[in-house]
């Protein structure tokens, strides 16, 4: 445990911002689970409609720096070639 009152502060920021990213990854996961259920259920409009959903939320986690620009735009691609394969199908 720090004794410097810095470092005390330290420490509670720390808590706060991972708390913070915690939630904030868990969100993004919970929008890619929501696509990829609609997209092994067969239904391409709520396929369609979960991607468009969770495109926003995989963009803002990346700007925010909790997962990478690639990270975030290899998820966005992988999630609609799913959504093609559905169409082709």
């Amino acid at each position: 445990m720090p004794n410097i009152a810095s470092a005390k502060k330290r420490v509670r920021q720390s808590e706060e911002r991972r708390m913070h990213n915690r939630h904030m990854r868990s969100r993004l996961r919970t929008q890619i689970k929501n696509v990829l259920k609609a997209i092994a259920a067969g239904d391409r409009e709520a396929a369609v409609a979960a991607y468009n959903a969770a495109v926003p939320v995989i963009d803002s986690i990346a700007d925010k720096g909790i997962v990478h620009k690639n990270k975030a735009a290899r998820h966005k691609s992988r999630l609609n070639a799913h959504i093609k394969a559905l169409q082709a199908a």
